[in-house]
């Protein structure tokens, strides 16, 4: 098991709009392909931070996932359109990180 911790940068005064999309129409999409989403955050102080968390089985099942939400037509017409209005895509950080042998993430 794993986590991708994805880092985005919002474009300025974008962040309620984004946060609304995020949770709205995007976190809902990808629950509905089989992703497990395990946290949502935006900056305290930082309006431009937007981080986000998501829990994978094994590499095959990323693989599965990935493919059924970002090469589904409703992704590629409908939703990754309106994300690029609303975010620096140059400022994407994708870190995969796995829980310590104590940690309650297992």
């Amino acid at each position: 098991m794993f986590y991708e911790l994805r880092r985005y940068k919002v474009l300025e005064g974008k962040m309620d709009e984004w946060v609304a999309y995020m949770e709205d129409v995007i976190i809902p999409f990808q629950v509905g392909k089989g992703m497990v989403i395990t946290g949502s955050f935006r900056g305290e102080e930082d309006d431009t931070t937007y981080v986000w968390m998501r829990r994978f089985a094994s590499e095959a099942e990323r693989e599965e996932l990935y493919e059924k939400v970002y090469q589904s037509e409703t992704w590629e017409k409908d939703i990754a359109p309106r994300v690029g209005e609303l975010l620096d895509r140059s400022g994407i950080d994708v870190t995969r990180i796995v829980p310590t042998p104590r940690s309650v993430a297992h």
